[in-house]
């Protein structure tokens, strides 16, 4: 594994990760080429269309691709990001998988696809990650 010796390193890490963890945002699985997030939803993350909020949607995958890239090297902060909504989400649950594109000396660049429960593309993220 990468900086993290294992995933439980990893959850203790993140767990300082406040707006993510106390909004329902775990780490399912991690290693060195991606890692894979979930999030259960609650009437706190819709908006006023009834609808969740974009910004939850923006930090699943963001917790997903900081996941991946500090385990691969850590500490790496994010230099660019972009992300596409595709479609609302259906259902009660959302998943990110973020996968490296490609790991450079200085920078990461990753995708991260999220999906929801019924396997509906959401959004896609794209990010690179600066190594510190």
């Amino acid at each position: 594994m990468g900086s993290f010796k294992d995933i439980e390193e990893a959850r203790s890490f993140f767990k300082k990760d406040r707006f993510a963890t106390e909004n329902g945002m775990r780490i399912d699985e991690l290693d060195d080429e991606h890692s894979l997030c979930s999030m259960e939803l609650w009437d706190s993350h819709k908006n006023a269309n009834d609808g969740i909020m974009g910004g939850v949607i923006y930090t699943l995958a963001d917790f997903a691709f900081a996941a991946l890239v500090c385990n691969i090297h850590n500490p790496t902060v994010a230099q660019q990001v972009s992300m596409n909504f595709l479609s609302a989400p259906r259902g009660k649950k959302l998943f990110a998988r973020a996968e490296c594109r490609k790991d450079g000396r200085t920078s990461t660049i990753v995708t991260v696809d999220v999906t929801d429960e019924k396997g509906n593309d959401v959004a896609l993220f794209t990010g690179t990650g600066f190594k510190l």
